[in-house]
């Protein structure tokens, strides 16, 4: 895996000679007179990653291979540190380097050759070690797992847990004869796609409906003519005695000969575990259209694959077993001839099961090494504890087929995939700091003129389209905003991690010194509190990423409270036991905080220069940042929430000319930010929380070219009309939110919006006398939030024409009539709809054809409002209707009466489940 590590180091090369290029501050003039040599150091290693991952893979059979990538990856790693020590060293003493700068430039130039002839060295020992060769390693590999796959379909497994409705639409999809040809099964590995396609397979229905029917184990090692092959066995009855014969035809006869046994017949082919678009796209031209009706079955752990195969349509996503599932799956596997677990172990073989996450596969293999084991509580009690490490260690079997799927990664997706391992076990990862956190790492590839924004976007949705990781939470117009990985894949992306210094947990037990001293990764996790980290010092000078997830912050807040006079004393502590971290951590490039309890940051802060990220969310700072946070010229991601003791920001931002999100939002009493000065931030991408000030006007908001996402609060009626106007010139911004200083000013009648043709949401706080004409809006406004606005009902009628309003929120006061009327053909395109506190509202109508789109409608403390209007109730499309806050009479009749006549029955949800068991009765209600 030191193509990870050569990748990272390339990627940073190549962004310190852009920065170089453009001439960023703090860079320039840091490489002149060594330029050149840094150019050929990265070329070289780049040229050394051609040979990588084919080193990687050959690793663990070879011992000789293991050496040469050690040593490789040894060379990055000097390299990385001679540049970066540098560069550090110039820009924190550039006047003694301005008087022995020749002499400097010289001893890093000699240490740059001698790196390239360490390269030069390890280079030529590939062929000694045959790195470009193939070993047998790859071989044994495949053709272990082609044995573990049971290529052979007739032969069932002994423990399936049959998914009733995914066999059922399956069966379904492969027996009708006017849909498509292609049929695709996706999920991770070890979910039982292949289990579930042998299933089908040899279903009664299937085998009855097929003239003929082929079964092929494709894998990533694949050969066009193996598979053409495999095809003509099963599907040639009559020919099955050439087999020797027919291995020495040319793959054009192979093809003929398909196209003559499948064209005046229905068949069917299953194509297992597919691994790329080439592979489909070498391979159709092999089947004939057939007998109508005739299909192709595929699995692959690629979303990307089944789309592409089956021309854009939706495949089967395989879902993970239900708790219920996997322990009657455990108990067929570890007490075969038994209906259920023995009472005593029944609650252990429930943690077992939690664990294994609803993976198949791992309970498969759990359930087999219990089966081995004394039926005692002590002896699965031990199991439970270890699980990961039993999975991960004892069983070969799981670890190939999940690893198959991270060494099918790019180098750059390998890092992406490995980081997630930097985070606890079950944590939901919010994607918008993962993606800034990326892109501070700085391993992402240039790609064009996209954002690196942009390309870590692209990464992680490849991840989820590959199955690598899970899509824990949706936003409301259907982009992620949570994702999750499967315990057993975080188990592999830390113990890859830690194997190749990408990586370091720290879990609570602290280590000894002697094992820290030998610590030489990268990146390290702090998941428990300690009272000093003492222990991180071995650490300091390898280490670029510094991330703590142990959240003093809830406790210390109580303490705070409560211990008042104690404050200076705890204080003291509190920041003696960070201090370490800025005094000796100088090459971060990565600074978490989040949740940590740090009162106030030293001045020694400032010389982290190297730092792209620093997240101080809900980190109890006080009174004033330090000013020397303006030296952090390199700082791309400033996060400030919720630090609610905060009372001012230091005038120095406007030096951070690199920063891409500042983040300052505080429910209340936020930092004063209105007196900063912004107009030298030209690269900032999300401004989401700011009060109006002297920036605006000043130039700041007009510089700020790159802004994607802004919001400012306190405007009053004349600056709100400068940022309008200046909105239409910002030319990539997507989202905008204003609100106004108080109930006297206003929103201008012409808003002059409609240039904003990138504007997809909008929201605005405060009076709007008149709202602008459906033409004045955004043209590609798709979400519109509105508080405080006092709308009369002629304006309902504007906002029912907007053309791609998928999103509306009427807040609080947006709108204060009683009766609220959806017209026929409003709202064409909508999907949601929030209606909160609005106080005066009754009466709700929707007409015939209005709002045909919608799917969610939450109603929130409307107490005067009676029904649901009957114009929902004819709604096919409606799916969930939740209520917050609503008189009990109001859900009463929601529950009971209304639900009865609804067209389509949607999830009723709300905050008084009290009447929810009384009325639920046989009317099967999501929750």
């Amino acid at each position: 895996m030191a193509e990870v590590a050569v990748s990272i180091v390339v990627e940073k090369l190549s962004e310190l000679l852009v920065e170089q290029a453009v001439g960023a501050v703090g860079v320039v003039s840091v490489l002149d007179g060594l330029r050149n040599d840094v150019e050929r150091l990265k070329n070289e290693l780049r040229w050394m990653q051609c040979f990588l991952r084919d080193a990687d893979a050959k690793q663990e059979e070879n011992q000789l291979v293991r050496l040469w990538v050690s040593d490789i990856r040894d060379v990055a790693f000097e390299a990385e540190e001679l540049i970066e020590i540098y560069v550090y060293k110039v820009a924190c003493q550039s006047r003694w380097y301005r008087v022995f700068r020749s002499l400097h430039l010289y001893e890093v130039s000699r240490k740059i050759e001698k790196i390239r002839t360490r390269i030069h060295d390890v280079s030529t020992k590939r062929e000694t070690y045959g790195v470009v060769r193939e070993t047998q390693g790859k071989i044994i590999t495949n053709d272990r797992l082609r044995y573990w796959r049971q290529p052979w379909p007739y032969t069932e497994e002994e423990c399936v847990i049959e998914l009733e409705d995914d066999m059922e639409l399956l069966v379904n999809q492969l027996l009708t004869v006017d849909a498509g040809r292609v049929v695709s099964i996706v999920g991770m590995g070890g979910l039982g796609k292949t289990t579930l396609a042998k299933k089908l397979y040899n279903h009664s229905k299937i085998h009855n409906h097929f003239d003929c029917r082929a079964w092929v184990y494709v894998s990533k090692e694949y050969r066009r003519r193996d598979i053409l092959l495999g095809i003509l066995k099963d599907a040639d009855a009559r020919g099955r005695n050439e087999v020797d014969g027919r291995e020495r035809w040319r793959e054009e006869d192979m093809v003929t000969r398909l196209h003559t046994i499948l064209d005046e017949k229905r068949y069917l082919v299953v194509l297992d575990d597919i691994w790329s678009t080439e592979v489909w796209d070498s391979l159709e031209s092999a089947f004939p259209r057939g007998k109508m009706g005739s299909k192709i079955l595929l699995t692959t752990r690629d979303m990307r694959i089944g789309k592409h195969a089956g021309g854009g349509g939706n495949p089967h996503k395989l879902r993970t077993l239900t708790e219920d599932e996997s322990l009657r799956l455990l108990c067929h596997k570890a007490f075969p001839g038994m209906n259920s677990i023995p009472p005593e172990l029944e609650n252990l073989a429930r943690d077992v099961v939690v664990k294994c996450g609803g993976l198949p596969l791992a309970v498969v293999v759990v359930g087999g090494l219990l089966s081995r084991k004394l039926q005692s509580n002590e002896e699965w009690m031990r199991v439970a504890k270890n699980i990961s490490w039993h999975l991960l260690n004892e069983q070969d079997r799981i670890r190939y087929i999940l690893a198959l799927s991270y060494n099918d990664l790019p180098s750059h997706l390998k890092s992406c995939f490995l980081y997630l391992g930097l985070f606890p076990v079950g944590m939901n990862i919010q994607t918008k700091r993962l993606i800034r956190l990326w892109v501070a790492e700085g391993f992402l590839p240039q790609e064009g003129a996209e954002t690196a924004e942009g390309v870590a976007e692209n990464c992680l949705n490849e991840l989820i389209g590959r199955c690598m990781v899970q899509v824990g939470s949706v936003s409301s117009l259907g982009k992620v905003k949570t994702i999750r990985i499967h315990d057993l894949l975080r188990d592999i992306s830390v113990s890859k991690g830690e194997e190749e210094y990408f990586l370091r947990i720290y879990l609570g037990s602290l280590e000894s010194s002697s094992a820290s001293q030998l610590n030489r990764s990268r990146r390290h996790a702090i998941h428990s509190c300690y009272d000093r980290y003492d222990f991180l010092k071995h650490d300091a000078c390898h280490s670029r990423s510094l991330l703590f997830f142990n959240r003093e912050y809830n406790a210390d807040i109580v303490k705070k409270i409560r211990f008042y006079d104690q404050q200076y004393n705890m204080n003291f502590l509190l920041e003696k036991k960070l201090n370490l971290i800025f005094s000796k951590f100088k090459l971060l490039r990565v600074l978490e905080l989040d949740g940590v309890r740090a009162v106030r940051l030293p001045n020694t802060i400032g010389d982290l220069i190297q730092l792209r990220y620093l997240g101080l969310r809900k980190t109890n700072l006080e009174e004033e940042l330090p000013p020397s946070i303006g030296n952090l010229l390199n700082l791309q991601t400033l996060d400030l929430r919720y630090c609610c003791f905060l009372k001012k920001i230091p005038n120095v931002i406007w030096k951070m000319i690199s920063l891409r999100h500042l983040l300052l939002y505080t429910p209340f009493d936020s930092p004063d930010s209105r007196h900063l000065r912004l107009d030298t931030l030209t690269n900032l991408q999300s401004l989401p929380y700011i009060e109006a000030g002297h920036w605006i006007e000043d130039g700041g908001l007009e510089n700020m070219k790159s802004l994607r996402q802004l919001g400012i609060y306190e405007l009053s009626g004349k600056v709100v009309r400068s940022v309008l106007s200046i909105a239409q010139g910002l030319p990539h911004l997507h989202s905008l939110s204003l609100s106004l200083q108080s109930e006297e000013d206003e929103f201008p009648i012409l808003m002059q919006l409609s240039q904003c043709t990138h504007l997809r949401k909008l929201s605005l706080n405060g009076r709007i006398k008149k709202l602008p004409d459906p033409h004045e809006f955004p043209p590609n406004l798709i979400k519109l939030t509105l508080h405080n606005s006092h709308l009369q009902m002629e304006s309902i009628a504007k906002l029912e024409r907007l053309p791609k309003l998928k999103m509306l929120v009427l807040g609080k006061a947006a709108y204060n009539r009683r009766e609220l009327i959806f017209s026929a053909d409003g709202f064409s395109q909508l999907r949601i709809l929030r209606l909160n506190v609005l106080k005066e509202l009754e009466e709700w109508t929707v007409e015939e054809r209005a709002i045909p789109r919608l799917e969610h409608v939450i109603i929130n403390r409307c107490e005067k409002l009676k029904k649901i209007p009957e114009g929902l109730k004819a709604l096919s499309s409606l799916k969930e209707i939740k209520i917050i806050g609503m008189p009990v009479e109001f859900e009463q009749r929601l529950r009971t009466k209304d639900l009865l006549e609804f067209q389509n029955i949607p999830s009723i949800e709300s905050t008084t489940d009290i009447l929810a068991n009384d009325f639920n009765g046989g009317h099967n209600v999501g929750r």
